[in-house]
């Protein structure tokens, strides 16, 4: 049985790692899948590859920071699809190129690129996919936030703007959660560790981390997969988790259980 057979879900991000697979995986289970990014071309190349394999799958262009580009993708979701059951909030970066490090080293444009990015880009996404839901009888969300919005990161790990943005995700998530669920919305949040995607290329080729990595993450001693966020992603997206929401889901090989 397919988990989200009739179900339609919107991918922000779905041109990455992350979202690539989970936007495939939500298809094969039986979604129409709106895969949204703010390069076309990655979100083309995921719908295609997945219509290629027999699913239901378009893509747009959205920069989910804008305001008009974030409303725009869920009234074409709605005039494609009638209804919206599924966001999964996928989009972000990683800021160091832009400035992040330490609150005392964090340069400003570093702080608000990463924040509206990582932050802004989730409130939006939410705030219109809540009205279509709130339309609609109800529907599941799902934001991306990581295991340093939970605990603190040591010097590899020193960026104090992506940490608040993902912490930010997860207060939002939770009082969301409350808020909404009198309405049949339940919001849950994925908090993942080291995966290997084309964004934690640093992090994979960093000696130093490799190295730590049994430590890290000591149920595989390695990096994790974009396809166990997916699969994650898909419980949470799924009925299998109707009396669930306000959860925050670490999906990190033991990273937050030390």
């Amino acid at each position: 049985m397919r988990q989200l057979q009739g179900k339609t879900a919107v991918i922000t991000g779905a041109g990455g790692g992350i979202g690539g697979a989970s936007a495939k995986l939500f298809a094969c289970e039986g979604a129409f899948v709106v895969a949204a990014d703010i390069n076309p071309e990655s979100a083309r190349q995921v719908a295609a590859s997945i219509r290629a394999e027999g699913g239901q799958a378009e893509y747009r262009l959205a920069d989910m920071t804008d305001a008009a580009q974030a409303s725009a993708l869920i009234d074409r979701v709605l005039s494609a699809s009638g209804k919206l059951d599924i966001l999964f909030n996928v989009a972000g970066i990683s800021g160091r190129r832009f400035g992040d490090g330490p609150v005392d080293e964090c340069t400003e444009e570093g702080w608000e690129k990463v924040c509206a990015a990582n932050l802004k880009s989730v409130y939006l996404g939410c705030k219109y996919a809540v009205r279509a839901m709130l339309q609609g009888g109800g529907g599941a969300i799902i934001n991306l936030a990581s295991v340093l919005g939970m605990v603190g990161g040591d010097e590899d790990f020193a960026t104090h703007a992506y940490a608040a943005s993902k912490g930010g995700i997860i207060a939002l998530s939770r009082a969301m959660a409350v808020y909404y669920a009198p309405k049949g919305i339940r919001v849950n949040v994925i908090a993942p560790g080291l995966i290997a995607t084309p964004m934690s290329q640093r992090a994979q080729q960093d000696e130093g981390i490799r190295q730590r990595i049994a430590t890290l993450q000591p149920l595989t001693g390695a990096f994790g997969q974009p396809e166990d966020i997916a699969r994650a992603a898909l419980y949470l997206a799924s009925d299998a988790s109707a009396f669930v929401t306000g959860v925050v889901l670490p999906v990190d090989g033991g990273w937050t259980a030390r």
